[in-house]
C-alpha cells in the first residue's frame, strides 16, 4: 500500500496518467491493426485452397479487392495511432517543459548538478520512446496469445512449436532485462561524467591554454573517456549477443515452422494453403516479442530517464501559485543562521543573528573565507544548505513567490555573469523592457553615457557571458541590472572590485539613492572607500559576527589605521629608494 501511494503521488506519473485517453485510442487502433494483420493469412489460405482448386478468376478478383481494402484500413489504423502518439509527445513536452526548466535551475542552485543538465535530454528520451516502435511493441505484444490460439486451431503441433519459440523469446527478453540494465546505466553515467569534465574545462580555456595546462589535463580526461568506452563496449557487446540470439530464434522459427507444416501436409493433416498461412502467422506471432528485444535498450534508457525525472520533480515540487504577497518593505531578519558547504566539515556561517532595516546601508567586512559571500547569498535565499530562519517582512523567504518577489530584489554577485543578448535585455532581466527604468538604472550606475558611445547603444550585444565587454563594463552593467526597477532589497557582493574611480563614485551615488528611496542595502566589500555611505558595519570572522557597530566608529578606526600606515611608509620605503640611487 505504501508503494502504491507513492506511485500515485508521483507528479510525473500523474502527468502520464492524464494521457490514458490517448493510450486507449492507441490500444483500439492497435487492436484493429492486429486483427487486420490476419488478412494476409486468410488471403493465402483462400488462394491456395479455394482459388487454385476452383480456378475461378472472379473469386480471386473479389478476394484481392477485399484484401486490398483491408490493407488500406490497416494502413489508416497504423497512421492514426502514430499520429496520436506524436501529438501526445508534443503535449507531454508542453506539460513538463516549464516544470523541468524550473526544477533544473533549482537543482543546479541546490548543487545537484548530476540531474539538472540532463533533464531535458531525459524528457526527450522519454518522449521518443513513447512515440516510437517500443511503445508499439508493448501494444502489439498482448495479441501474441490470440495468434497462438489461431495456430492451435489450425493444428496443435504448429501451436506447440510457436509456443515454444514464444517462450524462448520471452526468456530472452527477461534475461536481457536482468543483464543489461546495470551495464547500460553505468555506461550512460560514465559518458555523462566524461562530457561534463570536458565542458567544465572548456569554460575556462582562457586560463588553461596560456599556462600550458591543457596537456596536463588530457590524461585525466583520457582516463574518464577510456572507462566510458570500456563500459559502453561491454554494454553494447551484451546487447549484440542478445540480438544475435534473438535472430537465431527467429530464423529457426521460420524454417522449422515451414518444415513442420510440410510434414503435416505429407501426412495429410494440413493443406498446402494452411501450411503457408501458418508459417506467416507464426512469424507474426513472434514479431511483437522480437520488437521488444530490439527496443529493449531504448526501454531501459527511457525507464532510467523516467526515474531521474521523477526524482528531480519530487525533490523540487512546483511552487504554490497562491503564494502572492504585496511588495516587500525590505525588513530582513536572520535568526540562528547556519550555512553548510559540501565537503566542508564545519559550517561556513555559525548561528548568525542579524536585523536589517529599510532605508539603511549595512557593510559586511571580514577576511577572506569568513563567510561574507555566503551571508549575502543566504539573505537573498540562494544558498542551498542553510538552517535557521531568513525572514523578509516577518515571513520566511521560501514562502514568497519568487517570480513576484524577483523584481523587488537586486543582487550583484561576486562572479559577474551576463547572458547572451543586448545590454538593454540584460539590464531589464530579459523581461519586458521599460526604457525609462533601463535608463534610470544605467544613470544610477554611471553607465548611460558610456552606452550611448557604443555603435549600437543599448542594442549592443554583450556576447556569450558578456565576452565582448571589459571586466569593468560587465560589473557596471550587472550593477545596473541589480538597480533596475528600484528594488526594495539590494545585496551587492564586492561591487567595486573591477571599478575605476569614476565607477566607484557612481556606485556611491547609487547606494545613496537607494537609501533615500527606502531600500535595504547590503554591501560586501574589502575596500574601505565605500564605507562612507554605510550606516552600519558588520564584521565577520570564522563564520560568526565578531563586531557590529555604527559606521562612524568603523570609519574612525579605518582612518586611524590608514594614517598609521601612511606615517610608517617613508621609513619602509627609504631603503628601496637608496638602492635605486645606488
Amino acid at each position: 500500500m505504501k508503494n502504491t501511494a507513492s506511485f500515485q503521488s508521483s507528479e510525473l506519473t500523474q502527468v502520464l496518467w492524464s494521457f490514458r485517453r490517448e493510450f486507449v485510442m492507441v490500444g483500439l487502433f492497435s487492436m484493429l491493426a492486429n486483427l487486420l494483420l490476419l488478412a494476409p493469412t486468410l488471403y493465402m489460405l483462400q488462394v491456395f485452397d479455394r482459388v487454385m482448386v476452383s480456378r475461378n478468376e472472379l473469386t480471386l478478383l473479389l478476394m484481392s479487392l477485399i484484401t486490398l481494402f483491408l490493407f488500406l484500413v490497416l494502413a489508416f489504423s497504423e497512421w492514426m495511432r502514430s499520429k496520436v502518439l506524436v501529438r501526445s509527445g508534443v503535449r507531454l513536452d508542453n506539460l513538463l517543459g516549464a516544470r523541468i526548466f524550473e526544477a533544473s535551475f533549482e537543482a543546479r542552485l541546490g548543487r545537484r548538478g548530476d540531474t539538472a543538465p540532463r533533464a531535458f535530454g531525459d524528457l526527450l528520451q522519454l518522449r521518443q520512446f513513447l512515440t516510437g516502435n517500443g511503445i508499439f511493441a508493448l501494444f502489439d505484444a498482448p495479441w501474441t496469445p490470440i495468434y497462438l490460439a489461431v495456430l492451435f486451431f489450425l493444428h496443435p503441433f504448429l501451436g506447440g512449436i510457436a509456443l515454444c519459440f514464444a517462450l524462448a523469446q520471452a526468456a530472452l527478453v527477461w534475461f536481457g532485462h536482468r543483464r543489461t540494465v546495470a551495464p547500460a546505466q553505468a555506461a550512460s553515467e560514465s559518458a555523462a561524467e566524461a562530457r561534463a569534465y570536458v565542458q567544465g574545462k572548456l569554460r575556462h580555456v582562457e586560463v588553461l591554454e596560456p599556462m600550458g595546462m591543457v596537456h596536463n589535463l588530457r590524461p585525466q580526461w583520457a582516463a574518464r573517456h577510456e572507462r566510458s568506452l570500456q563500459l559502453q563496449g561491454a554494454a553494447q557487446a551484451l546487447t549484440h549477443r542478445i540480438t544475435a540470439w534473438s535472430k537465431f530464434i527467429r530464423y529457426s522459427q521460420q524454417s522449422l515452422g515451414l518444415g513442420a507444416g510440410a510434414l503435416l501436409v505429407l501426412h495429410h493433416q494440413l493443406s498446402p494453403g494452411e501450411m503457408i498461412a501458418a508459417n506467416v502467422l507464426m512469424t507474426r506471432t513472434l514479431a511483437p516479442i522480437d520488437q521488444l528485444v530490439g527496443s529493449w535498450r531504448g526501454f531501459i534508457s527511457a525507464r532510467a530517464a523516467f526515474t531521474r525525472l521523477e526524482g528531480l520533480l519530487r525533490a523540487h515540487p512546483a511552487r504554490d501559485p497562491r503564494l502572492q504577497r504585496t511588495a516587500p518593505m525590505g525588513m530582513v531578519e536572520l535568526r540562528g543562521l547556519v550555512a553548510q558547504a559540501p565537503g566542508r566539515p564545519w559550517p561556513v556561517l555559525q548561528g548568525v543573528n542579524l536585523a536589517l532595516q529599510p532605508g539603511t546601508v549595512t557593510a559586511i567586512l571580514g577576511p577572506s573565507g569568513s563567510g561574507k559571500s555566503t551571508l549575502a547569498r543566504c539573505i537573498i535565499g540562494v544558498w542551498p544548505q542553510a538552517e535557521g530562519e531568513v525572514l523578509l517582512d516577518g515571513r520566511p523567504l521560501h514562502g514568497w513567490n519568487r517570480a513576484e518577489l524577483g523584481p523587488h530584489l537586486g543582487y550583484l554577485p561576486q562572479d559577474i555573469e551576463l547572458f547572451e543578448g543586448t545590454i538593454a535585455e540584460n539590464i531589464a532581466r530579459f523581461g519586458d523592457i521599460d526604457p525609462q527604468q533601463v535608463i534610470a538604472a544605467t544613470r544610477s550606475a554611471g553607465l548611460h553615457e558610456m552606452i550611448l558611445r557604443m555603435p549600437q547603444g543599448y542594442e549592443t550585444p554583450v556576447g556569450e557571458a558578456g565576452a565582448l565587454l571589459s571586466g569593468g563594463q560587465r560589473q557596471r552593467i550587472a550593477l545596473a541590472r541589480a538597480l533596475y526597477g528600484r528594488p526594495q532589497l539590494v545585496v551587492l557582493d564586492e561591487p567595486n572590485a573591477n571599478l575605476d574611480d569614476a565607477g566607484e563614485a557612481a556606485l556611491v551615488r547609487a547606494v545613496q539613492e537607494l537609501r533615500e528611496q527606502g531600500s535595504t542595502v547590503v554591501l560586501v566589500t574589502h575596500r574601505p572607500g565605500i564605507l562612507a555611505v554605510a550606516d552600519r558595519v558588520v564584521t565577520l570572522r570564522h563564520g560568526c559576527i565578531e563586531r557590529e557597530a555604527p559606521c562612524e566608529a568603523t570609519r574612525d578606526a579605518t582612518r586611524d589605521a590608514t594614517r598609521q600606515t601612511a606615517c610608517d611608509m617613508p621609513a619602509a620605503s627609504a631603503r628601496p629608494a637608496q638602492l635605486l640611487t645606488l
